[in-house]
């Protein structure tokens, strides 16, 4: 019978499948954890996720997402994908996919480290930029990230130009469509977070709030009914009033 396993609980210096070696504990979710290794043989740093076998039955989820990363790889916000592999841990086959390590910060905590918690209109607006760019990409692909918050997307550079990177995607088997439109939903409620929240809403201009709409979501879809409409919009803004 399978085992429930809820924890690894690799430590640095623990080896998975003779392959690589364990140097950190980045995170876990529900699907699984995942560990900064080393290639045992090439002593290139990677990313790896393990997968809780209880969550991925006969391998579908780990394989979907990495088909998804591979389908993706095009667009700047996919973490490069290298490998879907097997290891017996726990005399169970448990599944992995093998990513590239993104050095960077998680971009809630980047906020937090800013003076009143917020970014300024200004990186506000090239960071939403940046996020729309890539989210095109992946739309226009078919393809949707089901949970965008401001702790699933690393900040690799942080300037007048933005690299980013998001991460978790998930999978809701209802309509591609809705999904897509939650993503649209939950972008502009990263704008709105980054720019301070309900706390400092009131003072922000309107060039500004024209794209939150109050976070009513009948008004963003309508206002942006894809991720390209929005990416258009913020190309020919006038956004003077924020500056």
């Amino acid at each position: 019978m399978e085992k429930i396993i809820e924890s690894f609980n690799f430590e640095p210096g623990d080896t998975i499948g003779n392959k690589y070696i364990v140097t950190d504990n980045i995170g876990a979710g529900t699907e699984g954890e995942v560990f900064k290794v080393l290639e045992i043989d090439s002593k290139i740093p990677r990313a790896l996720k393990l997968f809780f076998p209880q969550k991925n039955k006969k391998f579908q989820v780990s394989l979907r997402n990495s088909k998804k990363l591979h389908k993706l790889a095009e667009s700047p916000l996919i973490v490069n994908f290298h490998s879907h592999e097997k290891f017996k841990i726990r005399g169970q086959k448990i599944a992995c996919i093998v990513c590239e390590l993104i050095e960077g910060e998680i971009l809630g905590q980047l906020i937090e480290k800013q003076r009143q918690k917020k970014m300024s209109i200004f990186a506000g607006i090239h960071l939403l930029y940046s996020l729309v760019c890539g989210l095109e990409f992946i739309h226009l692909n078919g393809e949707y990230h089901g949970d965008l918050h401001v702790d699933n997307i690393i900040i690799k550079k942080f300037g007048l130009e933005f690299e980013i990177k998001i991460i978790d995607f998930h999978h809701w088997g209802d309509s591609k469509k809705d999904n897509r439109d939650e993503d649209i939903i939950k972008t502009i409620r990263i704008f709105y977070d980054i720019l301070g929240g309900s706390k400092h809403y009131k003072s922000l201009p309107p060039s500004i709030k024209y794209i939150i709409c109050g976070l009513k979501r009948g008004l963003i879809l309508d206002r942006f009914k894809t991720v390209s409409h929005l990416r258009f919009h913020l190309e020919q803004m006038d956004w003077s009033d924020a500056v």
